[in-house]
């Protein structure tokens, strides 16, 4: 945490130590003659009196320069948000022009300013699927990039939601994530258009898509064919080449896992582009992170709450808060059969058996990717969620739990715990619970004992904590964010900037010294 600003003037104490008048001309006499005494004195005194004398003309000049490229030329204005229909609307060109994106002052972007390299479409809008613009259990690519990456509107849940609440659903695909990012940068009041002044530079490369279209096929080397000509292409910008990547970051719409992939040649999932050489210095933000690379940050996986307003988010916050639960808890997935002891396949079975505390959405039975009202329903009915692993460590639906201000019930810890530090509570205990798989497994200890074991005071309070993260763990639907109240988005960029900021400074440092 910064530490507090303090409102006192640096003149408070001038006025016990003030120096006794003295007469106007000694003054001048006075200064001239030590002016005269620095040049004798301090040759270099000129070369530094002719810097500033330069630097003054040069402010008096851009501050009233009728020429375009003045920076305190006003802001261009937001665009419109893109029609539903329209998929990936061209959101360069609102931002034509200027040298500064959103000049709003060195006190608006402490951590500094994002240069957006305008990357060849091939590496991102060419990568989108356009013949279906909406969510498909059966094409994953299915509404990535409709409405910026936040899909289309959710009608489906205006029949269990009060009011205009319903406005701020959508059915967003999970892997959007690469997307939204992108259009948020485009539109982020501390993106620059002048790579000099940049902190930190975006490369928009949608490496999620890229590698996605071959997950699933034989085509190995086609998966590394579109990050190879990007990182061959990254190597060759002027601003690259200065920290080698250190100060270059993305976002990865799909797990780390994807973009790791293994010597052995019977693992043959994903592509390299992570274990590259040019990436070692990226940092990327990922739905899921490996454990020991310090380059990768978990941002939370897009979920379908996008709030257009402070005053819809707390709406929903309160809505969320005061929702009338029946159910102690729920769990909503599908068991894999094809996994030797399916731990989701023991907690489905466990849960139908106690239906007088749990709530169980089958996704195998009901659609469960396409936004069903069923998984909101039993999210907002109870008061706990039993999360898993999902096919990897992490699962999406861990925020749709929180969204609805349902406590998660975890049994990895690196489901959430050690993943996304950017944007949960320190605390575990302050808004969720934690047991351990083995137990259930061998019967040593039941969930719904464990959860019954809380008192009412005790799941208010975890509830509390969850709702109050709610602005934390969700993506905002206005291109400029929420304003004073910073979603994961923000969380996320600033985090970057920060530590971009941190380790330039300090890399400045060691060479002004060594």
């Amino acid at each position: 945490m910064l530490p507090p600003y303090s409102g006192e003037s640096p003149d408070a104490d001038e006025t016990l130590r003030k120096p006794p008048k003295s007469n106007n001309n000694d003054f001048i006499k006075n200064a001239l003659t030590n002016f005269q005494y620095q040049i004798s004195t301090h040759p270099r005194f000129w070369l530094f009196t002719f810097f500033l004398f330069f630097q003054l003309v040069v402010l008096i000049f851009t501050r009233n320069s009728p020429f375009p490229f003045s920076v305190h030329s006003p802001p261009s204005p937001l665009p419109h948000f893109p029609t539903e229909i329209s998929v990936f609307a061209d959101i360069q060109r609102p931002h034509e022009g200027g040298n500064v994106i959103y000049p709003f002052g060195d006190s608006e972007c402490e951590y500094g300013r994002v240069y957006v390299y305008d990357l060849p479409s091939k590496f991102n809008k060419g990568l989108a699927l356009l013949t279906c613009d909406d969510l498909d259990p059966w094409k994953w690519q299915c509404g990535l990039v409709t409405n910026d990456g936040y899909g289309k509107k959710s009608t489906e849940l205006a029949g269990i939601l009060p009011g205009n609440l319903s406005e701020a659903w959508y059915r967003t695909n999970q892997f959007s994530s690469e997307v939204i990012f992108h259009y948020r940068l485009l539109n982020y009041r501390c993106r620059t258009n002048d790579p000099e002044s940049a902190t930190a530079f975006y490369i928009p490369f949608y490496a999620g898509q890229a590698v996605g279209k071959y997950l699933w096929t034989d085509e190995i080397e086609n998966r590394d064919l579109l990050s190879n000509k990007l990182l061959k292409w990254v190597q060759r910008q002027k601003y690259w080449k200065k920290y080698k990547g250190l100060d270059h970051f993305l976002t990865l719409g799909r797990i780390t896992w994807d973009f790791r992939r293994l010597g052995d040649p019977e693992k043959l999932w994903g592509s390299t582009f992570l274990n590259r050489p040019q990436m070692r210095n990226v940092t990327r933000f990922t739905i899921e992170k490996a454990p020991w690379d310090a380059n990768d940050i978990s941002v939370p996986y897009p979920t379908g709450f996008h709030p257009h307003s402070v005053e819809e988010l707390r709406q929903w916050q309160n809505f969320a808060l005061s929702y009338n639960r029946t159910s102690l808890f729920t769990f909503i997935g599908a068991a894999r059969g094809d996994i030797d002891s399916d731990f989701r396949s023991r907690l489905m079975s466990y849960c139908r058996n106690e239906s007088d505390s749990c709530r169980v959405v089958d996704c195998a039975v009901i659609p469960c990717s396409n936004g069903s009202s069923e998984i909101q329903k039993a999210l907002l009915s109870s008061d706990f969620c039993l999360q898993p692993k999902g096919d990897s460590l992490t699962r999406r639906s861990v925020f749709d739990c929180m969204v609805a201000g349902s406590v998660p019930v975890f049994f990895w810890r690196r489901t959430a715990y050690t993943q996304y530090q950017w944007f949960l509570p320190e605390d575990p205990g302050s808004y969720s619970v934690f047991i351990d798989p083995e137990a259930v497994r061998n019967g040593t200890a039941s969930i719904k004992d464990i959860l019954k074991s809380y008192s009412k005071d005790q799941v208010r309070k975890m509830r509390e904590k969850v709702v109050e993260t709610i602005p934390r763990i969700v993506y905002a639907r206005p291109s400029g964010g929420l304003g004073t109240v910073k979603d994961a988005f923000d969380i996320a960029i600033e985090g970057v900037l920060k530590r971009v900021k941190d380790e330039n400074e300090w890399k400045e440092y060691v060479d002004l010294h060594s």
